[in-house]
């Protein structure tokens, strides 16, 4: 999936334009090549994750969508505009949170986006209902009024949010927006990312180095490696392009005695499809089942609730194992070496 916009999700159909696309997308620094042939489409209503490494070119290709630097070649499309020639069109469309977010510290929270709502045409009411409505969205109404410099790293990235919001924006970019965040705060600021798609509707880019945050908030991923996007899709995707060709099941049996567990490895291991079976250690009843080809994950679980009916079997839980996103990074930024 190099370089190709991943097959299409659920939530989209071929008559929904990306609010964000590339083709070709190159930015080149003297011999340096810090974007390398991007071709990447994210559509409304999806937080989409360019992940990697620092220096992978995720900044660069956040800088070239908001008319910051101009590509060496290729195009960009943000909103239907061009950012190298239309930049003033394209930032009033788009809300940014970059990683390092500056504001006046001696000014409150509410002051600070005052500032932003000026200079963004807004004025008197309407700025100030833009305001206080964002200011509610990102939870900060209690403490809008103090100064920013008693606001914590995470209080900063929520009055970001909420300064990127001001103005209405179609498509929000936020480039590391949780690092240095205590886990309370990134769960905070996830949550609100969630909310703000749910409840507005916009696309979001998000850029982070954090495989977790990323995989637990985004509805596809795409991997950054030395300048190029080496793969891009949903999780499962992702995990079918670059897994070992297996997929993975977890099934929990209320069972007694290890004749019965026996037994119970027997049954599972004879399932078609089944190519391991590992046994619970914990005395908690979870036997996990490794599965080739990961396509027949579904008819092995069919099978297995079968079977534990008809050699009667107590089972109380049976589910496919999510791949990890550390696997999937790993073993694409591999091959992208290779």
């Amino acid at each position: 999936m190099s370089g190709v916009e991943g097959s299409a999700s659920a939530r989209r159909s071929s008559d929904v334009e990306p609010v964000i696309r590339t083709r070709g997308l190159t930015k080149r620094y003297g011999t340096l090549t810090a974007v390398d042939n991007l071709n990447l489409a994210v559509y409304p209503g999806e937080i989409f994750g360019l992940l990697g490494q620092n220096g992978a070119g995720k900044t660069t290709t956040i800088l070239m969508l908001l008319g910051l630097t101009e590509p060496t070649k290729g195009e960009a499309r943000v909103i239907g505009l061009d950012p190298a020639r239309e930049p003033r069109l394209v930032k009033r469309r788009v809300g940014y949170l970059p990683d390092a977010v500056g504001f006046y510290e001696g000014l409150t929270g509410r002051q600070n986006l005052r500032y932003t709502a000026r200079l963004n045409g807004l004025r008197g009411k309407e700025a100030e209902a833009a305001i206080g409505n964002v200011l509610a969205q990102v939870g900060l109404d209690d403490r809008a009024d103090d100064r920013v410099g008693a606001y914590s790293r995470g209080m900063r990235q929520r009055l970001g949010i909420a300064d990127a919001l001001v103005k209405a924006p179609d498509v929000l970019i936020l480039d590391e927006p949780t690092t240095a965040i205590d886990p309370l705060g990134v769960i905070e600021i996830l949550d609100l990312l969630r909310r703000l798609v749910h409840e507005r509707g916009l696309a979001i880019l998000l850029s982070s180095h954090l495989l977790t945050q990323v995989q637990s908030v985004c509805d596809r991923i795409g991997i950054f490696a030395a300048g190029r996007l080496v793969g891009q899709g949903t999780v499962d995707e992702l995990a079918a392009t670059f897994g070992d060709g297996t997929a993975a099941i977890e099934v929990g049996l209320e069972l007694t005695g290890d004749a019965e567990k026996a037994r119970a490895t027997s049954v599972l291991s004879a399932l078609t499809g089944v190519e391991s079976v590992v046994p619970p250690t914990d005395g908690r009843g979870t036997w996990q089942l490794h599965v080739r080809p990961a396509t027949a994950e579904g008819l092995v679980r069919q099978q297995a609730l079968a079977a534990a009916v008809e050699h009667g079997l107590h089972l109380v839980s049976i589910r496919p194992i999510v791949p990890s996103l550390d696997d999937i990074y790993r073993s694409a930024v591999v091959r992208r070496a290779a």
